[in-house]
């Protein structure tokens, strides 16, 4: 089997996006292939992200390589997924194959972090069997 690449795309690269890549990769590495990337770079990812992605499933995503990078830092995608612009969605070269419309939880209590990485991981899960029925 030919894996696709995904990318998770987000302004800043540094939390929603991030989370996908890692639950991509944690949940459905045997399907596809997970990247994510931004039109813009943080100097770090985001800290809480990666405190309740280690909590929750033992992903630790700096130990695991994760940072921020530019759409041109990643191998061109089969599939590319906005994260959700609360603004504009950045223009990647191409057009988006689905825009997940989540708010980001920067900022925001654990809950809302967790709410949203929840409801990625549910996108991961149903992209993974919508592959796996093509």
């Amino acid at each position: 089997m030919n894996k696709k690449k995904v990318a998770f795309i987000c302004v800043h690269n540094s939390c929603r996006s991030q989370i996908a890549e890692a639950l991509g990769k944690h949940l459905a590495s045997d399907v596809f292939e997970s990247y994510s990337a931004g039109t813009e770079v943080r100097p770090q990812i985001n800290w809480d992200a990666v405190r309740i992605m280690k909590e929750l499933y033992g992903i630790d995503m700096v130990a695991n390589g994760q940072y921020s990078k530019l759409i041109n830092d990643i191998p061109k995608a089969d599939i590319a997924i906005s994260m959700g612009c609360n603004v504009k969605c950045p223009y990647i070269g191409r057009e988006f194959d689905a825009n997940w419309g989540l708010e980001d939880p920067s900022g925001k209590e654990d809950a809302d972090f967790i709410y949203t990485i929840k409801e990625i991981e549910k996108r991961i899960l149903s992209l993974k069997e919508e592959l796996l029925n093509k």
